[in-house]
């Protein structure tokens, strides 16, 4: 490198993005992912002992995949070499090896290659790696955005560890943006700007986990904001709201706008209104509400308001849930739509909620009763002996697979807690209960 490279290195630092500017450098910088870099994990201590294997980093964008990577080749002594799959040939993988093959023969150094995008990777451009990943000639770092179980060979998959990055807390996503405005050696710190909670707390709930989408935001509004009288810059709610083309709601997560919300959202299933309950979807989902707390409001609707009147709006929540979990935004809001048109226009009963209050309160108010001696286990050591199980009949014995025998205990043999409604598949649960039960 001559003095004209390092010149053009140095400028190009400085002129980088604020996302890469504010890179950490070492992992005592690094915010967030604590399940995996969280001091005493196995990849903190692979790192800090420069012990580095073949890894892949698979997780969302703006959730510093790279910015491990980058911390990796400031703390290794190896070699460190780094290609974008997107725009990145055959060409420049045979010299990345012709390299790493002479700086070992030459100072015995590895070298560790950092493969950005890499499910953009064909499966020939996969394979071509996996001999001089397997012999140690490179040791692999990927980072993929794409579930690396289907999108990378599974020779590749075998050779490497794969660590899954979570999106980034909102805690995380203000941490770094306070240290974006503040840090006058690589943040906006030289601007003299400041920037008000309120728009701090609405940029961390809209970022969705992603920080560079934050500190993108940051970066233009201090670049874009005329000083004030005080002679500094006023990082607004309304700045912020320009920069990042979105208008804030007023929906306080922790404060009172929130459970009204939530509330109303609730009360439009139960209520049989799909536009309202969508409405308040949308609502939440703009404000950066947590797709996972509405997923779980969903559940709890459908188990108690829909209830026996159609138990499968518990399956199609709980897919919801388990679906949003996998997908994230935006196309959640597809699934999560879907899954409360659905509880919404399900018809409706409480009666299995009424049941287990109803049974929960005698429990409480009652001496604890004896299951009855027919009902009770007769395999166990002497249990016969004592008479267990004796009398019981054996439903299945019987004309429909039903015979009237006592269940409840001594005492609550005519107690009801269970009563049926008339709509959706309750209807046919009442007449069967109807048929046997009276």
């Amino acid at each position: 490198m001559d003095i004209f490279d390092y010149a053009r290195n140095i400028n190009s630092e400085k002129e980088s993005p604020l996302a890469s500017r504010l890179r950490p450098k070492t992992l005592e910088q690094v915010v967030g992912q604590e399940h995996i870099i969280g001091k005493g994990k196995l990849l903190y201590r692979a790192i800090k002992a420069d012990k580095i294997s073949s890894v892949i980093f698979y997780g969302p964008p703006g959730t510093g995949k790279t910015t491990l990577a980058k911390v990796i080749a400031n703390t290794t002594s190896a070699e460190f070499m780094q290609l974008n799959a997107t725009v990145a040939g055959k060409k420049d993988m045979e010299g990345v090896v012709e390299k790493a093959k002479q700086t070992m023969a030459m100072n015995g150094r590895k070298t560790i290659l950092f493969v950005d995008e890499i499910h953009r990777f064909n499966k020939g451009q996969q394979d071509y790696l996996l001999p001089f990943v397997e012999d140690g000639t490179v040791i692999l770092i990927g980072a993929t955005t794409e579930n690396p179980y289907f999108e990378v060979n599974t020779a590749l998959i075998s050779r490497s560890i794969v660590f899954e990055l979570q999106p980034l807390t909102e805690e995380n996503i203000k941490t770094l943006i306070h240290r974006a405005v503040e840090d006058k050696e690589n943040g906006m710190g030289i601007y003299n700007a400041v920037i008000d909670e309120e728009a701090v707390e609405f940029l961390a709930g809209l970022s969705n986990g992603d920080a560079r989408t934050a500190l993108n935001a940051v970066e233009l509004g201090v670049l874009t904001t005329e000083p004030e009288a005080d002679g500094k810059i006023h990082i607004t709610l309304e700045v912020a709201e320009q920069c990042i083309q979105k208008r804030a709601l007023r929906y306080d997560k922790g404060g009172d706008n929130h459970y009204d919300t939530i509330s109303a959202f609730i009360k439009s299933m139960r209520g049989s209104d799909p536009d309202a309950a969508v409405y308040y979807l949308a609502k939440m989902l703009y404000a950066g509400e947590s797709v996972d707390f509405i997923a779980r409001r969903i559940m709890i609707c459908a188990a108690e308001d829909v209830g026996m009147a159609n138990p499968q709006a518990l399956v199609v929540a709980t897919a919801a849930a388990d679906a949003v979990h996998k997908v994230g935004m935006p196309e959640s809001q597809l699934i999560l739509s879907e899954a409360v048109i659905y509880v919404a226009t399900s018809p409706k009963s409480n009666a299995a909620c009424n049941a287990i209050f109803s049974a929960m309160e005698t429990v409480k108010n009652t001496v604890t009763a004896k299951v009855p001696v027919h009902l009770m286990d007769s395999h166990y050591k002497g249990a016969s002996k004592l008479g267990h199980g004796i009398g019981y009949q054996y439903p299945h014995n019987y004309p429909d697979h039903y015979v009237k025998q006592q269940y409840l205990p001594d005492g609550l043999e005519d107690k009801k807690f269970y009563e049926p409604g008339d709509l959706g598949y309750e209807k046919e649960v009442k007449k069967y209960m109807l048929r046997y039960f009276n």
